[in-house]
């Protein structure tokens, strides 16, 4: 049995204790007829997955409306009718959606085992959310009819928290930001999604919420919590929907490009980069192409597809040049000066052109970056150096990004120097066996 997370979000939303819920089914029950007498021990069970019998469901239904002044479903309380269209999360109306969507942070802020350890889904469950999010219908109304009244100062609020995190996430890690996030999503957005909204100030809080729950992802991505981070990212697809960006949207689909390619998902990477330039249109900005692009072009390169490799690293080189910092939206700030290039250099080492490979990630080096996305390049670079027989070049190249990633707390950063040190011992050489002592040093320290 799952546990029922979405009942047990909304009895924390309407503020209903077990033995309260217990004590007004059996009053709700007493008005049809029903001589009911569950205690709290009932509703525990009911949270632990276990189905309660006859018009129970129901009962929960009308007390929980009552008590949150809205209508609420069996699909609301997790009591829906399993493989039935309203119980998916895409598939179900933007207000059965949200509870979803809420239910899943709580959930995460709780640290519940079954979210946090849950595997990513491949195949049609993680093509479906791609394919909703491209296709018809549109939502043609998102206005909400609730408690809280929504201003477009909480939008503003959204908006500053997303490049906060941002920035926490590039300085320290997605270890260190995620349960911040988390509790923000818990604290503040969650009651303004569930909040009163006309339908334009709607699609802009969607919009801020979908570039939140974004980062929330990445965070989750960087912790090794892959499903957590997939179903994070599916949240986002489905918020940028209701929002009508397909700038948005191609965003995201780039953060699912991104964690295909590290599943060794080539083919879905491929695709989804594929629907999200075709589907965005004139909406892709120059840097989201390129890096979606590149992305193709090293997805290609694991397929031993070397033309179509190719073709992508012409295209992104065409689109770095056509970059315009300072006019991209806030979500694709990422892809700074040398981003395209590391990406570009990684398809041509797995191409096997080393002399390529070479010259585009000397270039990403050379520009400036944020310590993350230095840690990277420089990764790159000592990987190609040592690919080359320059051991001592490389050694040189990995103590620098040893010690820029210190005080950064991430599983990625740690697979990079994991690597690094790998091909460091394979080399042999004296300065080689230092830096990778030097990364020892860096990967006792406990996350």
């Amino acid at each position: 049995m799952q546990p029922n997370t979405l009942l047990d979000a909304l009895l924390d939303e309407a503020g209903v204790s077990h033995a309260g819920l217990a004590a007004h089914v059996n009053q709700a029950g007493r008005a049809r007829g029903l001589a009911l007498r569950y205690e709290h021990t009932a509703v525990a069970r009911w949270l632990k997955g276990q189905r309660p019998r006859g018009q129970v469901p129901d009962l929960i239904c009308e007390v929980l409306a009552a008590r949150l002044r809205r209508t609420v479903t069996l699909d609301d309380i997790g009591l829906g009718v399993p493989g039935s269209p309203s119980a998916s999360t895409h598939g179900s109306p933007l207000s059965g959606f949200v509870e979803r969507a809420t239910a899943l942070w709580r959930s995460d802020e709780q640290q519940r085992p079954h979210v946090i350890a849950a595997p990513a889904v491949t195949g049609t469950p993680a093509v479906m959310p791609v394919w909703e999010w491209e296709n018809p219908p549109e939502d043609a109304d998102v206005s909400r009819d609730g408690q809280t009244r929504v201003a477009p100062s909480d939008v503003a609020l959204l908006r500053a928290a997303r490049a906060h995190y941002e920035l926490m996430y590039r300085k320290a890690g997605g270890l260190a930001t995620r349960a911040r996030i988390v509790g923000f999503l818990n604290a503040e957005t969650a009651p303004l999604l569930r909040g009163s909204y006309p339908d334009a100030l709607g699609r802009q809080l969607h919009r801020a919420t979908g570039g939140l729950v974004a980062i929330a992802g990445i965070c989750a991505y960087d912790s090794d919590a892959h499903g957590l981070a997939q179903r994070y990212f599916h949240q986002a697809l489905r918020l940028a929907k209701a929002s009508g960006d397909r700038g948005l949207g191609a965003y995201v689909i780039a953060l699912l490009v991104n964690q295909s390619l590290f599943m060794g998902e080539y083919r879905q990477a491929v695709a989804f980069a594929e629907a999200a330039l075709r589907s965005a249109g004139q909406r892709i900005t120059p840097a989201l192409a390129g890096d979606l692009s590149a992305m193709q072009a090293k997805a290609y390169a694991h397929l031993g597809d070397g033309d179509a490799a190719l073709a992508c690293i012409r295209r992104a080189e065409a689109e770095a040049e056509r970059i315009c910092p300072g006019t991209e939206p806030a979500e694709t700030g990422y892809v700074q000066p040398g981003h395209v290039n590391v990406q570009i250099a990684e398809a041509l080492l797995k191409l096997g052109d080393l002399p390529s490979a070479h010259a585009h990630a000397a270039e990403a080096v050379s520009t400036p970056a944020h310590d993350r996305g230095r840690v990277h390049r420089l990764a790159m670079l000592c990987q190609i150096e040592l690919r080359e027989g320059e051991a001592d070049r490389a050694a040189h190249t990995a103590v620098e990004m040893t010690e820029r990633v210190r005080g950064m707390e991430s599983q990625r950063l740690r697979d990079r120097l994991r690597l690094v040190r790998e091909h460091l011992l394979a080399s042999g050489g004296g300065e080689a066996r230092e830096a990778a002592e030097l990364i020892d040093g860096a990967l006792r320290v406990p996350l």
